[in-house]
This record gives C-alpha cells, sequence and structure tokens, in this order.
C-alpha cells in the first residue's frame, strides 16, 4: 500500500471512530506497522512486535506505543502532554486501563518522532524475564 493510500485508510478508519466512538474490531496490518516504525525510526532504536493480534511499538527496549486497529496509540507521560497539551486520547482497545495520545496525523514525522523519544526516555526500564 502507498503512504497515500495508507493514510486515506487510516484516515477512514479514524473518521468512523470519531462518528460512532465504536472501533473497528480488525487486526492491524504489518504493512501499516512498517510504515509507523519508518516515520518515527530517528527517535531511537525502533521495533515491533505482535501481540495479542495487534502490535507492540518499543523504542530503546521500552514499550511505548502501540497499534491496533491500524491506528498508533501512544503511552502517556508528562514529557508528552508537555510537547503536545491538545493531543487527542484515546483507549487502544476495548477493556484498555489506560488511555493514550491517539496520533491521526503523520505529516509532521518530527513532532511524533519527538513524541516517541521523549515518551521512550521517561518509562522505566523493561524488567527482564527471569530464566528458569
Amino acid at each position: 500500500m502507498s503512504d497515500e493510500r495508507s493514510r486515506h485508510f487510516h484516515t477512514a478508519r479514524l473518521s468512523y471512530y470519531k462518528e460512532t466512538r465504536q472501533y473497528l474490531s480488525m487486526a492491524s496490518t504489518e504493512e501499516f506497522v512498517r510504515f509507523v516504525c519508518d516515520q518515527i525510526s530517528d527517535a531511537g532504536s525502533i521495533r515491533y512486535r505482535k501481540m495479542f493480534g495487534e502490535y507492540g511499538i518499543y523504542c530503546n527496549e521500552k514499550y511505548c506505543a502501540c497499534i491496533c486497529d491500524n491506528m498508533l496509540f501512544v503511552k502517556i507521560t508528562e514529557a508528552g502532554k508537555q510537547l503536545m497539551p491538545n493531543a487527542k486520547t484515546a483507549y487502544p482497545y476495548e477493556g484498555s486501563k489506560n488511555e493514550s495520545f491517539l496520533i491521526t496525523e503523520f505529516e509532521d514525522t518530527e513532532l511524533i518522532t519527538n513524541l516517541i523519544r521523549k515518551t521512550s526516555e521517561k518509562l522505566p526500564e523493561s524488567k527482564r524475564k527471569r530464566s528458569l
């Protein structure tokens, strides 16, 4: 899918959410995930991992965002609030306990990259799994 088609697809899904406040239950595409990761690649070491049918986004090995239903949700931190005081928030998935920043525009790559970088910097180190 081209960048333009991806933006159009994302905009249509977001419009549906805004009008109905209901999520379209559709798994995210790996193509969209790669598009987002390319957009934020200057924030640090970016990787993604499939989780429960959707995707977790890691910056410098810290879980800082997720992609659900082909929409980007970034964890809310004080640094993020300062950077984007009027940002929209939403729950990434039904049953989620925490709201996240809902990123709807991908044209300002620098702003999104800064948000991911600053969010990652403020999050605690990931806990390592103990080996058995």
